[in-house]
């Protein structure tokens, strides 16, 4: 029942915000169920030797910061380099080095001595369209994943085929049938470091700024960006005991009004900027949560002055129709 702006916010984060509690115990358990099925894989002759190790679970889901509905899974497999491997980095992008038996069968770059990433997702793609709880294994859009679809739920599961380099970080397929670095654990380590910081508040509120940003009243921010923005702010803030998820929102979307006008650096220092909008696209952006910060603080005036009505309506006007109506009197 909305009868204060408390208990919207907590309404509103537990039924329209968060993912459902059922549905995630499920797609865990089907996440993990498909690593096993693919490191199975590693026993076949027409697939690579899985380095079971370091396989990674990455991405939002990962990290606890997937707003509803589920969509998508992410995950790295990691392939044994086994011993035979070697890669060179240039300008553009990093080649792996094939052995013998990615010539035989016809991993290769053509005319070279080159891995081709996108002929070793399309490896997983064959292998993958063998399993009988799947629908379809096809080329993700961006060319650097297998997509697999499930017959029996809603979200799909985005694999991406990687290599663990000896100099600690992951070669993934770049889109262009070569590789580039990454490395997820700085990443999910990081997310999980500062939201400790706050007492395990802040998934909460990177939730709900995603949320807010895909209602698209302006330019859509890539989730990643707007994830290392949030941490960004909140990494230099100290602990907060009277934390109250409408404030810190209000505060976060002035905040960040002030940051999308920035570059912002990768915080694995491998991607460098990860801020490649315009700049006039840049103040687009940072125009549309100011105005979200206005009416946030109206919000806030009207919540101070026991107008909780007034104060869940103009909460309504930043969220949309699924914020919770005012049931009071």
């Amino acid at each position: 029942m909305a009868t204060t702006v408390n208990n919207a916010f907590e309404e509103f984060i537990k039924d329209k915000v968060n993912l459902d509690q059922n549905q995630t115990t499920i797609a865990r358990k089907s996440r993990d169920n498909l690593i096993d099925n693919i490191n199975n894989f590693s026993e076949d002759i027409d697939f690579f030797s899985v380095y079971k190790d370091k396989n990674l679970k990455f991405g939002s889901f990962a990290r606890r910061t997937k707003i509803r509905e589920l969509d998508d899974i992410d995950l790295m497999i990691c392939l044994s380099a086994e011993g035979t491997r070697m890669y060179s980095e240039s300008t553009d992008c990093i080649y792996i080095y094939g052995n013998d038996s990615d010539k035989e069968n016809n991993l290769l770059t053509d005319g070279t001595n080159y891995l081709n990433s996108t002929k070793v997702i399309n490896r997983f793609i064959s292998k993958l369209s063998d399993l009988n709880d799947y629908s379809k294994a096809e080329m993700h859009k961006n060319h650097e994943a297998a997509t697999l679809k499930l017959k029996s739920y809603t979200w799909n599961f985005d694999i991406v085929p990687c290599f663990y380099a000896v100099n600690d970080f992951y070669l993934i397929p770049d889109g262009e049938g070569n590789w580039k670095k990454t490395d997820p654990r700085i990443d999910n380590d990081r997310t999980t470091k500062i939201n400790q910081k706050h007492n395990g508040k802040l998934l909460n509120l990177i939730r709900l700024v995603k949320y807010w940003n895909k209602r698209k009243v302006t330019l859509k921010i890539g989730s990643y960006l707007l994830e290392c923005m949030i941490l960004n702010i909140y990494e230099d803030k100290d602990e907060d005991t009277n934390w109250w998820d409408d404030i810190e929102f209000k505060n976060v979307l002035h905040e960040l009004s002030l940051a999308i006008k920035n570059d912002v650096d990768d915080p694995k220092k491998i991607q460098g900027n990860l801020n490649t909008f315009s700049i006039e696209d840049r103040k687009k952006i940072s125009t549309a949560l100011e105005n979200a910060y206005k009416k946030a603080c109206k919000a806030r005036e009207y919540e101070k002055q026991g107008e909780q009505k007034k104060a869940i309506e103009k909460w309504k006007e930043i969220f949309g129709e699924e914020f919770p109506s005012y049931t009071g009197e």
